[in-house]
């Protein structure tokens, strides 16, 4: 019984991170300023991050959580990469 309700729950819960993935995807697309779009992109990582989580608890698979740990540290450096570019072309437009 325990069994069946966690897996329903792991479920619903995948489900509703791919929805909030998909409207942070929109929001990206739509955002006014470049800051928005390094946001939502950061948010649309760490929720990639989550899924994947889920779905090693799901599948009782230990190695998805170093998928899920490389792509965190994959993801830290495109935005830093992302900020700094941006910082570097504001930088030049204020001249």
């Amino acid at each position: 019984m325990l069994q069946t309700v966690t897996t329903i729950f792991l479920l619903i819960m995948m489900i509703w991170i791919m929805c909030l993935i998909f409207y942070c995807l929109i929001h990206a697309i739509r955002a006014s300023t470049i800051t928005d779009r390094i946001v939502a992109n950061n948010m649309i990582d760490t929720m990639v991050i989550l899924v994947i989580g889920l779905l090693a608890i799901y599948m009782k698979e230990g190695y998805l959580m170093d998928i899920a740990i490389i792509y965190a540290m994959i993801s830290f450096l495109a935005i830093v990469v992302l900020c700094k570019v941006y910082i570097v072309v504001w930088k030049k437009d204020k001249k």
